[in-house]
């Protein structure tokens, strides 16, 4: 995991450290009231530790606004009274900073600590949640700790807080109220719709959608329960209770009453013992963090015994037995100073966003992706605008949205090609992802290059120079032509000699006997890659009952829906004359060990292709292949792995969750790894996994 090393700006004066609260005071308001703050993360976080540097040394001129005095959203005024206090929590970066503040706590209550609880912290807007009886009563933001805002009018529009608990119980349960990633595509899909500015990220989207009022729309939003504690008219007994209970059963309680908690998420909360073993627990949180449905900033770390915390205390912003571990920001605010088009092999035309260079998460950050023409224009993008850009582990960047209130004017529109960026033929522009009208002919040498490849046909020798000798000399124009190739035909392009002609004849002749899955990727057809292709040519086991499939036939494979069929049979139907050549060619046109389906139960074909093959060593198993592999499994490349895994009878995947029944983790293996230990699914080393699947091997 990488911490935290960018150190904080150095004031050079009293006017620095002053117009830096100013600037620190503005960026808390807008960003806990669902503004966009002209402020990312990690520059908000660096000029309040300079800001707190600075106040150390001159306790002098502290300011009364200043950020380092106040609670997280004390920016915001409320007017309901909190029944205790809502603090915040003070931040760590690094390990080293961790273990200080756990000497410091220990040093306070005058041992040492023996019990954490360890969450996500949830990157969302804090609330208060009172219910009287078991019923939902009345919502109340963070505000300024003592005070927030009424946004009782957000009941019910809540996920994971219910009107009414399973029990009659009179209490407050606080929380974070947050956007999943998908919540928060489909609040600014709507939200654009109404006219609205598209929300900068999903913390934005759920501040600004839990204070609007009077909307014409509604969009969820979910909550997460960090703490259960009294209220006035809560049994004396059960005040007393909730006094006492450990952090970790506190929240098992609010999970038995009904109210969402991590507890069922990728990232659990825990009760460790060590601060080594909490130390283990953020690098596994963090090293998941890119691939969780909604978005964390950091670690929160709690004393989790009830006297540990009576004992540590508070202090007027924050608890003292409670820290916030933050990792890297993966949101950064930089400029869009251009739009790239690119063409893929199938004719797809591609925007890219070209940026003004910004570290994000440890690496430089200079194009990002912007998905088609219309999400252009439902971000409403320009050149020039500041934009709010988004980075997690091994991810492509995207583009969130334009920071609006940061438009100078000078911004330009972002003109649209009018004609192939490729080859200048007619746009196809009838589908939300624009295609040139020559499909895959209009970038025949990347095209050809894909076919050839090691996981495609595998025709070692054609490589992409080769690919273009044989396009500018006209002998191919679509992949069938590659095996009516000659010799002589080979020998007359520049640096064939006889050896390499005669080794790339027989690569081609070699690629004719490969399955049907890797022909059916060659082909390219939109919709499908490798897995999927390997999907189509098992359930349907020949080419023929692949073109002779329609629609509703193509959905009965698993991962083909209601949009991407109709895709896939026209693509088959549009490639009719290149299959008819490779057949002729004597290309293999079936899969091995697959059974066609039968006629009349489309719907069970699975089980009867299941039924007419032996069982495999990984029957009913979905295996996850991560790092790299050693030994008898050297060299597999990924889809070889993958189709090993599938010719034993399981299914490969490329992401862990808890349908994960394996875990094969190869040398350098990281987040998958970590995340099947956290979800305790089984782990397999290489050699372990070859000798489960030695007889494919032989």
């Amino acid at each position: 995991m990488a911490h935290m090393t960018t150190s904080a700006p150095v004031f050079a004066d009293a006017a620095a450290y002053v117009q830096a609260v100013e600037d620190a005071s503005k960026a808390a308001a807008a960003y806990y009231s669902g503004g966009t703050s002209a402020l990312d993360d990690d520059s908000y976080d660096r000029l309040v530790r300079a800001i707190a540097a600075f106040e150390a040394e001159h306790p002098e001129q502290v300011l009364p606004d200043s950020p380092t005095g106040k609670v997280a959203g004390g920016a915001v005024q409320g007017d309901v009274p909190h029944t205790a206090a809502m603090l915040s929590l003070d931040n760590v970066f690094t390990p080293e900073e961790f273990t200080t503040w756990t000497a410091s706590v220990a040093r306070r209550i005058g041992r040492e600590v023996t019990r954490w609880n360890v969450q996500p912290k949830l990157d969302g807007l804090a609330i208060a949640a009172r219910y009287t009886d078991g019923r939902l009563t009345r919502l109340v933001t963070r505000g300024d700790g003592t005070a927030g805002e009424d946004v009782s009018h957000a009941i019910g529009t809540i996920e994971g807080l219910p009107g009414r608990l399973t029990e009659p119980v009179t209490l407050e349960v606080r929380g974070e109220v947050l956007m999943t990633n998908d919540q928060f595509e489909h609040a600014n899909t709507v939200r654009t719709a109404h006219g609205g500015a598209p929300f900068a990220n999903p913390r934005n989207a759920a501040a600004g959608t839990l204070r609007a009022k009077d909307r014409a729309y509604t969009v969820p939003m979910t909550f997460f329960a960090y703490g259960l504690l009294p209220l006035p008219d809560t049994a004396a007994d059960a005040a007393e209770h909730l006094a006492t209970l450990p952090h970790g059963d506190l929240l098992q309680y609010a999970a038995d009453l009904g109210v969402r908690t991590p507890a069922d998420t990728q990232v659990p909360g825990v009760t460790l013992d060590g601060v080594e073993d909490v130390l283990a627990r953020v690098e596994e949180i963090a090293a998941v963090r890119a691939e969780l449905p909604f978005g964390i900033d950091g670690i929160v770390v709690k004393a989790d015994l009830a006297a540990d915390q009576q004992a540590a205390g508070s202090g007027s912003r924050a608890p003292r037995w409670a820290i916030a571990f933050k990792l890297p920001a993966v949101e950064k605010i930089t400029k869009l100073v251009g739009v790239e088009w690119n063409v893929g092999r199938t004719g797809i035309i591609a925007p890219r966003a070209v940026l003004e260079p910004v570290d994000i998460d440890g690496s430089t950050v200079t194009y990002a992706t912007l998905h088609n023409p219309s999400d252009i224009t439902r971000r409403d993008l320009r050149l020039g605008d500041q934009v709010m850009v988004y980075k997690a582990g091994d991810i492509i960047p995207r583009i969130e949205a334009p920071v609006a209130h940061l438009r100078t004017g000078d911004e330009q529109p972002i003109v649209f090609p009018e004609v192939c960026p490729q080859c200048g033929s007619a746009i196809d522009a009838s589908e939300q992802r624009w295609r040139c009208e020559r499909g895959r002919d209009c970038h025949l040498v990347a095209s050809l290059s894909y076919a050839a490849g090691r996981d495609q046909l595998d025709i070692e020798g054609l490589g992409a120079s080769r690919v273009v000798q044989l396009v500018d000399a006209g002998l191919v124009a679509d992949i069938a032509d590659l095996f009516a190739l000659t010799r002589d035909q080979l020998l007359g392009l520049e640096r064939m000699g006889e050896t390499s002609t005669d080794n790339l004849l027989a690569a081609i002749e070699a690629a004719k006997s490969q399955p049907l899955s890797r022909v059916l990727c060659a082909l390219g057809v939109r919709g499908t890659g490798r897995s999927m292709s390997r999907r189509i040519a098992r359930h349907f086991a020949t080419m023929d009952h692949i073109r002779s499939a329609d629609a509703n036939a193509m959905q009965q494979v698993g991962g083909i829906g209601t949009e991407k069929a109709p895709v896939i049979v026209a693509e088959l139907a549009e490639l009719a004359p290149v299959i008819e050549k490779l057949i002729a060619s004597g290309v293999n046109m079936s899969e091995p060990g697959a059974t066609p389906p039968a006629p009349d139960d489309q719907a069970d074909s699975d089980d009867a292709a299941d039924a007419g093959r032996q069982a495999g060593p990984l029957d009913g198993m979905t295996v996850v292949v991560t790092g790299a592999m050693t030994g008898p499994l050297e060299q597999l490349s990924r889809n070889e792995m993958n189709e090993l895994i599938e010719r034993a009878g399981g299914k490969s995947s490329s992401s862990v969750s808890k349908r994960t029944s394996l875990v094969v983790a190869g040398e350098g293996a990281g987040s998958k790894r970590a995340k099947a230990e956290t979800l305790g699914v089984r782990l397999a080393t290489p050699d372990e996994f070859a000798e489960l699947v030695s007889a494919l091997l032989a």
